[in-house]
């Protein structure tokens, strides 16, 4: 197992500068149930106390590196296919780098693996994004971690970084018709998101569990 700092857990957290990462490293910096969060990021983090941000590039992430020694990993990296430039690139941000994550940590001892994916992932969907989804969860249930937890939301409903006109006016509709809705339908906020991952990684729960959006509305 991985070795923890005093009685609290050491969380590693990919994909923490992200919509829902945000919302999970500033639960996990909040939660006196962690003692530590790594949070490998391209871009430099603001400092905390509980915080080790090592800078990495996720297309040569370092395999000797001490801080993949973790208990949980949870996973949030994800992109579109039209922010990624293609389907390929797609493939690498959305499945390719949870699964090395994966492997590295599961290498240094880390028995929880928590992953935000989407709802409608199946890997032999006809639809390029729920498949490539779908096929990430069977690959990281072959990992064999002691706990693995997959948190399917819906439409990710929250504030961007960036500014994207149709997803806002969509979000909006959405959220109109929302009460009509069945609640998998509805949007998914980010903050409700984020603590189901955290929840997920610190109850360690042993197994394979789904979250579907249906518990996240």
């Amino acid at each position: 197992m991985a070795e923890t700092s005093g009685d609290g857990l050491t969380v590693l957290i990919v994909g923490a500068t992200g919509l829902v990462g945000s919302h999970v490293l500033q639960l996990a910096l909040e939660d006196p149930a962690v003692t530590k969060v790594i949070a490998p990021t391209r871009r430099p983090l603001p400092p905390h106390e509980k915080l080790l941000s090592p800078q990495v590039d996720f297309n040569q992430l370092p395999t000797e590196a001490d801080w993949w020694r973790a208990d949980a990993v949870i996973c949030t990296l994800g992109t579109t296919i039209k922010a990624a430039g293609s389907q390929l690139a797609f493939r690498r941000v959305d499945h390719d780098y949870p699964l090395d994550v994966a492997r590295l940590a599961k290498a240094y001892g880390t028995s929880t693996y928590v992953l935000t994916s989407a709802i409608g992932a199946d890997a032999k969907s006809r639809f390029f994004y729920n498949r490539v989804k779908g096929q990430l969860e069977k690959e990281l249930e072959a990992q064999r971690f002691t706990s693995l937890t997959i948190v399917r939301p819906g439409i990710i409903g929250g504030k961007r970084a960036e500014f994207r006109l149709g997803e806002r006016v969509f979000l909006h509709a959405m959220r109109l018709i929302g009460p009509l809705l069945p609640r998998q339908w509805r949007v998914s906020p980010a903050d409700n998101i984020a603590r189901a991952l955290l929840t997920a990684a610190i109850s360690q729960k042993p197994g394979v569990h789904i979250i579907p959006a249906s518990e996240l509305a």
